[in-house]
């Protein structure tokens, strides 16, 4: 016995020490993983009791395992530790940070100017190669280490010590596809317009997807030098699609250009500066970098290759990167001009290697602190199925109308294509006063022939419906609208679109929400009810009472209380309500000051369509 005292003792003081361990002082939030040792040190408990409490879970991991939010709060609770889940902080810093910085970037005393980047779209026949090469050989300066490196994608050039980056994209459906995956890699857009051809299909196209991104357009008038160029009957045919020039009294940028024979490139050039002064592109170099994945592909010999835009920040060889679901370090860096790079900052493309999986186009670049945030930022992007989709923009009517009950809609975004192009008018006349103060229409394209696979880019980009009239969908469009969740729906009958449409509209207009009066009682007596509460014995007067309705308390015509009903009884037993005439006893939630005659009203709020 002499033995077990002082054991005895000892035993009592640990636990006093145990008990004395402060616990976290409310809910704490937890990441999607974390290590049983982490776990450990978040709770403030010893490794050897974080892993027991895993398995008595039925889990065998060790302290620098990992668990998973589900299992770590499980153990949290065991300790009496509550818990939040953790933030979805998929969205990458290229969707968050770049934005930020672009706004904050003016009041950042470390923010400086970085090129804009500059995407060129047009007809398939106008010359954009043309444009690009000629921008190339002329304005690339000479001697740069290994030329211009075409596989990146991408490529700077210097005009009056100024850099501008271009995207060298296939056209404009890879631009909105880009778009529709969540990124922003554009900062002005060239709308590349032949005068000898003018407006075509595709020009009208580039139009719409220029717009939808929301970015400064500049157009390009080439071909100047052929003959049967007509310069004023193609800008009067922009204006016909809102791009209303300068010189016919708009604010979009026009310079006449020859690629072929390199005419108004200075000029083009200029206007280039000249527009990302005044929309002021700046960024913050020595932050983590962000950024936007342009092309990928996998190399022979070193593997997967992506190229990426920097939109923010810098990138530094040795860095750990996340680029969308792939993760990977940084082993090597080439610029556009095809030399190895040790550094880049913002608005400079880049290859690099060093990932593990190959990225998608579009895919967020991040630069992260460590290999244990990568871990934790993919797997979260994983399990929630990446998000792009999680925050994809409603593109059927169904998730139109999911998105109208959670307050998400004012417009209502469709892309038309019709089978003649005296329909266009028709349908455009026909849907424009369907819009109204709460629901505003807005037609993101419409135009002629079937529905291919750039229409559904576009509404999977803005968020729209894609509309047919006397036409019909391509089956590569089909396809590409059930992976996309794309909604395609075609009429031979406009009245039926127009009805269809307008129905849309007023299932998206809010409710009006109005409190009605069911009934009024009097209180006629006071009755306690077990040691606190007490009930109020009434007879109703008005209307009806509804055990599932709100109760106004009116005393001397002022309002003392309003709630709900807790219950509502007659001859002590429960009913669903009481009529005109009729006595019956009630008490409220959180109410017990009942007093003789006061008067009681009960209402509910409804909604009305207006």
């Amino acid at each position: 016995m002499q033995r077990r005292g002082p054991r005895r003792r000892r035993d009592r003081q640990q636990q006093t020490a145990v008990a004395t361990v402060e616990r976290p002082d409310g809910p704490i939030e937890l990441p999607a993983l974390v290590t049983v040792g982490d776990l450990s040190d978040i709770l403030k408990i010893s490794h050897v009791d974080a892993v027991k409490a895993v398995l008595r879970l039925g889990i065998m991991a060790t302290v620098n395992e990992e668990i998973d939010f589900q299992t770590a709060a499980q153990v949290a609770n065991a300790f009496d530790v509550q818990v939040r889940r953790p933030r979805e902080t998929e969205e990458s810093e290229a969707s968050r940070r770049a934005a930020q910085d672009e706004a904050e970037a003016k009041q950042d005393e470390n923010a400086v100017a970085r090129p804009p980047i500059v995407t060129i779209l047009g007809h398939v026949d106008h010359g954009k190669t043309t444009l690009l090469d000629a921008i190339r050989g002329t304005k690339v300066v000479e001697g740069e280490a290994g030329g211009i490196t075409q596989s990146i994608g991408a490529y700077q050039a210097t005009y009056n010590d100024q850099l501008i980056t271009f995207i060298d994209t296939p056209g404009h459906a890879a631009f909105t596809a880009m778009r529709a995956r969540g990124a922003q890699a554009t900062d002005i857009a060239i709308l590349l317009v032949a005068v000898n051809d003018g407006v075509l299909p595709q020009t009208i196209e580039a139009i719409d997807h220029a717009k939808a991104a929301g970015v400064p357009i500049i157009v390009a008038l080439n071909k100047i030098d052929l003959p049967g160029a007509d310069i004023e009957r193609t800008k009067g045919q922009l204006a016909e699609h809102d791009i209303i020039v300068e010189s016919y009294g708009g604010d979009v940028v026009s310079v006449e250009v020859s690629a072929l024979q390199k005419l108004g490139i200075d000029d083009l050039l200029d206007s280039i500066l000249l527009v990302g002064e005044v929309e002021g592109f700046s960024a913050n170099p020595d932050k983590p970098a962000a950024g936007v994945t342009i092309e990928s592909h996998i190399d022979p010999k070193r593997g997967p290759m992506a190229t990426i835009i920097v939109r923010s920040g810098s990138v530094r060889v040795g860095d750990n990167v996340v680029v969308g679901t792939t993760r990977g370090r940084i082993r090597n860096m080439t610029n556009g001009f095809g030399e190895e790079v040790k550094e880049a900052g913002p608005s400079t493309p880049i290859q690099i290697m060093g990932l593990s999986e190959l990225p998608e186009p579009g895919d967020s670049f991040d630069v992260v602190e460590n290999e244990k945030t990568a871990r934790q930022l993919v797997t979260t992007r994983k399990r929630i199925g990446s998000g792009r989709d999680k925050s994809r923009r409603p593109s059927t009517m169904a998730e139109v109308m999911r998105a109208r009950a959670g307050g998400e809609i004012k417009d209502l975004n469709l892309v038309i294509k019709t089978g003649s192009q005296g329909a266009i008018d028709a349908v455009r006349r026909a849907l424009e006063p369907l819009s109204n103060d709460d629901v505003q229409i807005s037609i993101v394209s419409i135009g002629t022939g079937v529905i291919n696979e750039t229409d559904v880019m576009l509404a999977a980009a803005s968020g729209a419906i894609v509309f047919g009239f006397e036409t019909f969908a391509q089956p590569g469009a089909v396809r590409q609208a059930d992976a996309q969740g794309v909604e395609i729906r075609t009429y031979d009958i406009i009245y039926q679109l127009i009805d269809d449409v307008d129905g849309t509209v007023k299932g998206l207009i809010t409710p009006e929400e109005r409190e009605v009066i069911l009934g009024r009682a009097i209180v006629q007596q006071v009755f306690a009810v077990g040691r606190r509460d007490k009930a109020g014995g009434i007879r109703v007067t008005d209307g009806f009472f509804s055990r599932s309705a709100s109760i106004r308390v009116l005393r001397n015509s002022e309002e003392v209380y309003s709630g709900r009903i807790a219950s509502l009884r007659r001859f002590k037993e429960d009913v669903r309500d009481v009529q005109t005439g009729f006595e019956g006893g009630v008490t409220l939630q959180g109410f017990n000051d009942f007093e003789v005659d006061d008067i009681l009203e009960c209402f509910e709020i409804q909604e009305f369509q207006r």
